[in-house]
């Protein structure tokens, strides 16, 4: 398993959490996404390490911006 933790902007309420979670959950591997639009975290799990900018890309899918946290 790998976890993976990114900081979001501009996400203010639940729609916004939802948005992301099912845009991230949809890429392949992914077994578990938490967000909270509260801290601006996004934290996913997934089988085997999954790209940074795959991650990004689903996150600016969904309208929001993304970057990972060291």
């Amino acid at each position: 398993m790998a976890t993976a933790e990114y900081r979001v902007s501009g996400m203010t309420c639940g729609h916004c959490e939802m948005s992301v979670r099912e845009e991230v959950s949809s890429l392949g591997g992914v077994t578990h996404v938490e967000v909270s639009a509260a801290t601006g975290k996004l934290v996913v799990t997934s089988e085997e390490p999954i790209a940074d900018a795959a991650i990004m890309a689903a996150v600016d899918e969904a309208g929001y911006t993304a970057v990972r946290m060291t």
